[in-house]
């Protein structure tokens, strides 16, 4: 927040301002990584108790760090692979808690369940600092999961039990679905993964580094706003590339690719 609040400052002239805020975003940077990194555990503790001391659980929470951009580049990379790894990792997408830890309950609400817009936060800030293929393999889990069920809903949440071949997602009994978060986790995991930036003012949309992973050949994308203008776009895998088409487009606009 303080760092986007700083961005705001520059652009309205108030370097004094900027600078204050990003001085106070390192600030703020350093003492979280103190209070809140555990090497044994590689990722970030879940709290801190009333006396400040950490509780050492391991939970999707730390994917977060990366997605508000606090983690350092080192710990975000460790961050990225305990999530992706097997304790956490289900098949289907992230688990909130991993199976080793002393509440982890595959079945429960929060306690090792899965939870799509969790899992498209995570995926953000795992492409953020550059691990695309990581965010990919979240993008295919939840893919199938919405494959697999009714008319394609992602629901609220769904059990974290490991997946098994040729058998659907274990399904949470009273989650919701449709669901708000988890219908808005769809277009997330999608510009995570593309690396979209849309700057509205000057109708430019910018396509850092943008991935598909395996099992996503294409894409369309109709009417997509640019500020005062809108275009249609076809995006087509090409190896570890993937190329950005303008099908159409109704007022001026900039497409950038990098």
């Amino acid at each position: 927040a303080k760092v986007a609040a700083a961005e705001l400052s520059s652009v309205l002239g108030d370097n004094a301002r900027c600078a204050q805020l990003n001085s106070q975003a390192e600030t703020l940077r350093a003492n979280f990584e103190a209070a809140f990194w555990d090497s044994n555990l590689a990722t970030y503790v879940l709290a801190l108790d009333g006396k400040k001391t950490p509780c050492n659980v391991r939970a999707s929470n730390a994917g977060h760090c990366l997605f508000t951009r606090i983690a350092s580049p080192d710990r975000a990379r460790l961050v990225a692979q305990t999530l992706l790894g097997p304790d956490f990792f289900s098949g289907w997408g992230v688990r909130t808690l991993g199976t080793g830890e002393v509440r982890y309950n595959p079945i429960s609400y929060h306690n090792g369940s899965v939870w799509p817009h969790d899992n498209a936060l995570i995926a953000a800030g795992i492409a953020h600092y550059g691990f695309k293929d990581m965010a990919g393999k979240i993008l295919l889990g939840l893919l199938d999961v919405s494959s697999a069920v009714d008319l394609h809903r992602l629901p609220e949440l769904f059990c974290g039990l490991p997946r098994r071949q040729s058998e659907p997602p274990t399904l949470y009994p009273v989650a919701c679905a449709p669901q708000a978060w988890s219908a808005a986790c769809v277009f997330l995991l999608l510009q995570a993964c593309l690396g979209i930036t849309v700057h509205g003012a000057d109708n430019t949309l910018i396509f850092d580094r943008p991935y598909f992973p395996e099992g996503i050949p294409q894409l369309s994308i109709r009417g997509l706003r640019l500020g005062t203008s809108n275009a249609d776009l076809y995006l087509e895998r090409r190896g570890r590339s993937v190329q950005v088409r303008v099908l159409d487009q109704d007022g001026e606009v900039d497409i950038q690719v990098s």
